[in-house]
């Protein structure tokens, strides 16, 4: 699978673009606020149908504009495959496949599996528990449509479950046959999301471990653990325990969205005793096995995105990725990079058709 062509019209700053990839190696170099993140983000909309830098659509229109466009051309299982985003202010995102609109955008996801490493990602080890979820349920949608649109599920009852409880609370009156059925949906859903969230755990936790020792040519123990009340035996009676709690606080206590993953460095969480190479190191194996199962699951190589990686990790951290991409490893690579002349040097000695992309200020 590699994307063969990218078009942009009114995107971040991108008024009218088009690019011709490598299948292998593919670089954008530039001076910073040149746009070369920009285009990564545009591949990661092709993929997961948002934007990995902002959360709404409406930002990455460009100034001025009232919509933008994105199409790429992919080979897919050695058929090819036309991808176009589009999106209109006021109006819904669009996902067309091979020029037919989706229903749902949630119907792509999965089609054209990525996995990014950016520079903000050791917020994963720093931030609160909503991004570390985020990433494991996009990860585990990308690999299980039955995943997402039960997570989707999930997240339409929990917002009407709370929109009740503030109900309760302002009128005084209470329609204990709707909760009850929220309740009943939220605990079976939670308990299935919960069981599929641990099973992709036990299947990363090997690779987790290897990919950091070759990474960081350490030997410590590197584990994730799952926080989770719906694993429980006794989830159920639990669940419903707390709704006095509920009730006083008008929100649900209980439940997936409760859930954390800890990532830890021998017996202790990382974010407090980790190096900052020991936190970057985890994060690249993490990302890592996360391009090993979608490989796995596809039978096919993910897309590899690698934002700004030269500025972010030392050199010890960069030989080894250079490594791995000698060894073919990876598949299709977009990189980026503001000085043409470093990574000119570190990646011209690979063996891979290499393609760089020179952009300029607008």
């Amino acid at each position: 699978m590699y994307l063969k062509s990218l078009d942009l019209i009114q995107f971040k700053n991108h008024e009218k673009r088009h690019f011709d990839f490598s299948a292998q190696l593919n670089c954008f170099v530039g001076l910073n606020g040149s746009g070369k993140t920009n285009i990564l983000d545009a591949i990661h909309y092709l993929s997961l149908t948002k934007s990995a830098v902002q959360s709404s659509d409406s930002l990455n229109v460009q100034h001025e504009q009232d919509f933008f466009a994105i199409k790429g051309q992919f080979e897919l299982s050695d058929k090819p495959i036309e991808v176009r985003c589009t999106f209109e202010l006021g109006k819904k995102k669009l996902i067309y496949q091979n020029g037919k609109a989706l229903d749902k955008t949630s119907e792509h996801v999965g089609l054209i599996p990525l996995v990014l490493i950016a520079p903000d990602d050791t917020e994963l080890i720093k931030g609160g528990s909503e991004g570390r979820r985020k990433f494991f349920d996009a990860l585990i949608s990308q690999l299980d449509r039955g995943y997402l649109d039960q997570l989707i599920r999930y997240h339409h009852f929990l917002k009407q479950r709370n929109a009740l409880l503030k109900k309760f609370a302002e009128t005084g009156r209470r329609d204990l046959t709707l909760l009850d059925h929220y309740d009943q949906e939220l605990i079976a859903l939670s308990k299935f999301l919960a069981v599929r969230r641990s099973e992709l755990l036990q299947e990363l936790a090997p690779l987790l471990q290897r990919d950091y020792e070759e990474i960081s040519q350490g030997q410590e123990k590197v584990t994730i653990t799952y926080e989770s009340e719906a694993l429980r035996e006794d989830f159920d009676s639990y669940f419903l325990s707390l709704r006095k709690k509920d009730l006083i606080t008008k929100n649900s206590n209980a439940g997936i969205h409760k859930d954390d993953f800890n990532f830890q460095i021998g017996d202790h969480p990382i974010r407090k005793i980790g190096s900052q190479g020991q936190q970057k190191s985890f994060i690249i194996a993490l990302k890592l096995g996360q391009f090993q199962i979608f490989e796995k699951s596809r039978g096919e190589k993910p897309l590899l995105l690698l934002d700004d990686i030269f500025d972010k990790l030392d050199d010890l951290r960069i030989a080894q990725l250079m490594q791995l991409i000698s060894k073919q490893t990876f598949g299709q690579i977009f990189l980026t990079d503001a000085r043409p002349e470093r990574s000119k040097k570190i990646l011209g000695d690979l063996d891979a058709e290499l393609r760089f992309f020179e952009m300029e200020n607008v």
